[in-house]
């Protein structure tokens, strides 16, 4: 393992594989993996959960209050899981009905504080990789690596329907292509934080090479930092 720890962003679209590489990386390297659209999508369900107007600031405000999130390592699988009030929410927050919810509800301001506030904060050691939509832009803007990721649209589609499906064979690849559209929209259209690529990032565009192969170049990039 590396002795200098570095700060790892890897920002991009929807479905296009941030997640994987992040937690390649962070296993390669003995690195904390923070997943920032779990953080989302865990103050969407409780939102949804507590029938939250998320257009109503003073509820939004109150609500966050009474939420507390916690990245904890499952034992079996290495891999670090999401806990919402100490209730372990890392699948429950994979449903469609989360992902058609979760980019309205990270475009609001008191919640993108609220989230921002914790990725720094988990960030303050180093030692960390972190995919998101703004973090090597807003989160950590003076990270050491930045990684953007894209795909081509269909093959972002086919990923995120192939997930799916395994959940919900009754979902349809139409549900998934709208879905990823609107996210896209909302993404990069939001007046917080909007999704973009920060200048000095690398792109990396995984549609036509391996899961293998991406950690490869990703891992050359790291080890020239380093």
């Amino acid at each position: 393992m590396p002795s200098k720890k570095i700060i790892i962003t890897i920002d991009g679209w929807s479905s296009c594989g941030k997640s994987t590489l992040a937690k390649q990386l962070a296993r390669q390297l003995n690195y904390v993996y923070i997943d920032s659209g779990a953080m989302y999508r865990a103050i969407t369900l409780y939102f949804l959960r507590n029938h939250i107007d998320w257009t109503d600031d003073s509820q939004v405000k109150e609500a966050l209050k009474n939420i507390q999130l916690e990245f904890r390592p499952n034992e079996h699988s290495g891999q670090t899981e999401i806990y919402l009030n100490d209730e372990n929410v890392e699948y429950v927050i994979r449903d469609l009905v989360i992902a058609e919810k979760v980019s309205d509800v990270a475009a609001i301001r008191e919640v993108r504080r609220f989230a921002v506030k914790q990725q720094q904060e988990m960030g303050r050691k180093k030692g960390i990789v972190m995919d998101g939509r703004d973090i090597g832009t807003v989160v950590f803007p003076k990270a050491e690596l930045k990684i953007f990721m894209t795909a081509d649209n269909a093959v972002r589609v086919e990923r995120r329907f192939k997930e799916l499906f395994d959940k919900n064979p009754n979902i349809t690849i139409e549900e998934v292509k709208s879905n990823l559209e609107m996210r896209d929209y909302i993404d990069s259209h939001r007046e917080v934080s909007p999704l973009r690529q920060a200048e000095d990032a690398l792109v990396l565009d995984n549609s036509n090479i391996t899961m293998e192969e991406q950690l490869k170049i990703a891992a050359k990039w790291v080890k020239e930092l380093i």
